[in-house]
């Protein structure tokens, strides 16, 4: 049972990891740091499950991920946070 729950919060960790150098990347506009701030906020959320911080971080990473105003290296790292996340199940 622990392998998978340590598994989740490796995923996590790395998302988080992905998320910083979007958060920390002054060509990204301002909106999309809020947002990717915004799911590192959700992922750090000790009371959830990893599944649901997961799902809800996705969630706002959905909604910036069709802005026309992202740099498209900042867009791949998005779909690759997204689909990290993807996998992190209860």
């Amino acid at each position: 049972m622990a392998a998978p729950l340590y598994d989740n919060e490796a995923k996590i960790k790395q998302a988080i990891v992905m998320l910083m150098k979007i958060i920390n990347d002054t060509s990204v506009p301002r909106n999309i740091r809020r947002a990717a701030t915004e799911a590192v906020r959700q992922l750090r959320d000790e009371s959830l499950s990893p599944g649901v911080r997961a799902a809800n971080a996705i969630s706002v990473l959905d909604e910036i991920s069709q802005d026309p105003n992202m740099p498209v290296h900042t867009r791949i790292a998005v779909w690759n946070v997204v689909t990290l996340l993807e996998t992190v199940k209860d």
